[in-house]
């Protein structure tokens, strides 16, 4: 965690040099907590205000400071954002971050990013998330988590060994992410030539493929199950964005794959790997979600709190 030593004189140049250092670790715990880029920019910028009206002589860590503003305001836009979420048409999935100006997004470890990661972590109350996300992304004590969720230690323990074990049972077990490049290379080929059978070869049997259009017309607003499935549906691509690019590019943490078309990234695609191929499929469509991959491409670049 960072320890940054005590205000001092309480001057504006201290106190926005000691909150532009802790924000990409901030930003890296609301977005952990929400799975949005945007909920979690407004987050981090909701928390200099308060950073500003604090009597900084009093804050002996601003580090933790910080951290527990933001948690508390994070927990709280989740608890609205479930109401929002539940009149969102078709899947839902979390906003893409790009992690290659960032490999961290400001955590130690790359725990708690991955989009497959993420959308599990959603089925998780608010509260929950953030125990696992500031205890297994930051690695914060126990002691420090109580404090800032107002839990129990033992509480806190608690909650973070069951999400642990929710997350085990449906995660994969790790892949090497050159053989993660190699079948998404293949997929992109396939799917590029609009090849079934290439595309099955890529895929488990039981692969699931979850396409986040927020009812943009052609969408499939259902998970599609099982390999031919999967295969028929990612073979159309060309037909539902003819003349589109294919790039590969960063999504948290893992290679990607970006669809372009005349210059306007209209689609990203994340994949999970197990033993017998690609085991899932997340298509991100959504325009709204595609403008925030975008923006958190330049988020380190902006200085201003």
């Amino acid at each position: 965690m960072d320890k940054l030593p005590p205000l001092t004189d309480g001057s504006l140049d201290e106190e926005a040099d000691a909150f532009q250092r802790l924000r990409p670790r901030l930003f890296g715990i609301a977005y952990r907590i929400l799975g949005s880029v945007s909920e979690a920019e407004d987050v981090v910028q909701d928390v200099w205000p308060r950073w500003q009206d604090t009597d900084r002589s009093e804050v002996l860590n601003p580090g933790a400071f910080l951290a527990k503003i933001t948690t508390r305001l994070a927990i709280n836009v989740a608890q609205s954002a479930r109401v929002r979420r539940e009149a969102y048409i078709g899947p839902w999935l979390p906003e893409p971050v790009d992690t290659s100006v960032d490999p961290q997004v400001g955590a130690e470890r790359g725990e708690a990013l991955e989009l497959a990661v993420l959308l599990v972590l959603q089925r998780l109350n608010p509260v929950e998330r953030a125990a696992y996300v500031l205890r297994e992304a930051f690695d914060y004590p126990y002691d420090e988590i109580a404090g800032i969720v107002q839990l129990s230690q033992a509480n806190v323990r608690q909650i973070v060994s069951r999400a642990r074990k929710r997350l085990s049972a449906e995660r994969r077990g790790p892949v090497d992410t050159a053989e993660h490049r190699r079948l998404l290379d293949a997929f992109v080929a396939a799917a590029r030539h609009g090849d079934v059978a290439a595309l099955e070869s890529v895929l488990s049997a039981d692969v699931v493929a979850y396409a986040d259009g927020n009812g943009l017309r052609g969408v499939a607003r259902l998970e599609v199950v099982g390999a031919g499935r999967v295969a028929k549906i990612s073979a159309f691509v060309n037909k539902f964005i003819p003349g589109a690019d294919f790039a590969m590019a960063e999504a948290n943490g893992l290679p990607s794959l970006l669809i372009r078309k005349d210059g306007e990234t209209v689609g990203l695609v994340s994949v999970t790997v197990g033993a017998d191929g690609i085991d899932g499929l997340y298509w991100v469509l959504a325009p709204e979600k595609l403008r925030a991959y975008e923006r958190s491409s330049g988020r380190l670049v902006r200085q201003e709190p």
